[in-house]
């Protein structure tokens, strides 16, 4: 049996929206392990992108809320980190500078396509006997 006809996947761009939040979800929260709870804001954003791995997965309407969120989070964490970095001109900076940039572009693109299919998100009914 195939994955995808296992885990019930209908649309396969949502399920790889769910695992990108996923994937920033676990990397977030290891940096703030990592750097001893000094930034408590990522383990904010790393909580919310897990949250919302599940919900945009499950199609729930309030995934919908929480990408409009993790959209305006995204960009007030990486904007500015990537104009401090700006600066850097080795090899870790432009890592950094590249890996925040192709977060804000996949983090733009997630939140305008959920955002337009905002009505396909919405609870599934059991149908009643």
């Amino acid at each position: 049996m195939k994955l995808k006809a296992k885990l019930k996947v209908e649309n396969p761009v949502v399920l790889i929206f769910s695992i990108f939040y996923a994937i920033v979800g676990i990397v977030f929260l290891s940096i703030f392990v990592a750097y001893d709870a000094k930034p408590p804001h990522v383990s904010i954003i790393g909580v919310l992108s897990l949250i919302t791995a599940y919900g945009v997965f499950r199609k729930e309407k309030w995934a919908v809320w929480l990408v409009v969120a993790l959209f305006v989070l995204g960009n007030a964490f990486g904007i500015p980190i990537l104009l401090a970095t700006n600066s850097w001109p080795t090899a870790s900076g432009l890592m950094l500078q590249s890996l925040l940039i192709i977060y804000l572009i996949i983090t733009w693109v997630i939140s305008v396509y959920v955002v337009a299919k905002r009505k396909n998100f919405q609870p599934e009914t059991k149908a009643t006997p």
